[in-house]
């Protein structure tokens, strides 16, 4: 389930019968807090957090959460390097469990593996879940389409990935060039089109849902990215769009 997918702020949970992980944490605590009492759900319960890079919409709460509820924080080395050179209060008094881009790990029941991805980050990566022969992926700010990555999230059962931007609203845009040459590039997010033909490339004959996320609240429209969509998943059984405000529903894999 997202709990908000933006450049305002991103927090996804992947929850299995025993084990609960938060992945980014772009929010206040009292603001996660808020968004997960809608599902009835604390952090308190969660196992712990992953972090697929730094930047300040996916990083800024993660540290002080895992202070005051003691979790562990997985995370790159490059990513933790980043985060200690520019943060004043750095990352002490956490538990810190760095993760190799090319070697899964287990938390409780869930096997998880690291995906790296071009991304305009010091070690981002993106992650596989997989829990009882079923396996979930969450897979965003990238700015192009690795054969790697194609590889490590073809037949997903679920799958929330990233639709970030149309090209032509992004390019008429308020934003200053340099910034839409960085968000339209290889090393920043995915647009619609591309985001599309990531999903016919990964295959949706196994796919039970998906969510599609980051979606740019002033490059993008909902009504595109549906319209970009609409055939490619229309045999998926379970399609949600995640908001900046909202997030989505539970995605269920089983």
């Amino acid at each position: 389930m997202s709990l908000g997918s933006g450049s305002k702020g991103n927090a996804t949970l992947v929850e299995s019968a025993n084990s609960c992980l938060l992945i980014d944490c772009g929010f206040s605590i009292a603001e996660l807090t808020r968004r997960m009492a809608r599902e009835d759900r604390h952090p308190d319960q969660l196992s712990a957090i992953l972090v697929t890079h730094e930047h300040s919409d996916h990083i800024r709460g993660v540290f002080p959460l895992a202070r005051r509820y003691s979790l562990p924080v997985y995370l790159t080395a490059g990513t933790l390097s980043e985060e200690n050179s520019r943060s004043t209060k750095g990352v002490s008094k956490v538990r810190l469990e760095c993760i190799d881009t090319h070697r899964g790990f287990q938390v409780d029941d869930i096997e998880v593996s690291p995906v790296a991805v071009p991304h305009d980050a010091r070690e981002p990566v993106q992650f596989m879940f997989r829990c009882r022969g079923k396996s979930l992926g969450v897979l965003t700010d990238l700015g192009s389409v690795t054969s790697h990555v194609i590889d490590s999230y073809r037949h997903c059962d679920g799958l929330l990935v990233e639709a970030n931007h149309d090209s032509d609203m992004l390019a008429d845009g308020p934003y200053p060039y340099l910034l839409k040459q960085r968000v339209g590039g290889a090393w920043g997010h995915l647009n619609n089109h591309q985001a599309a033909a990531l999903i016919g490339s990964i295959g949706t004959e196994q796919l039970q849902g998906i969510v599609i996320g980051h979606m740019s609240e002033q490059n993008n429209k909902l009504e595109k990215v549906r319209q970009e969509m609409e055939l490619l998943l229309e045999a998926v059984p379970e399609v949600q769009y995640a908001s900046q405000a909202e997030g989505t529903n539970w995605l269920a894999v089983d």
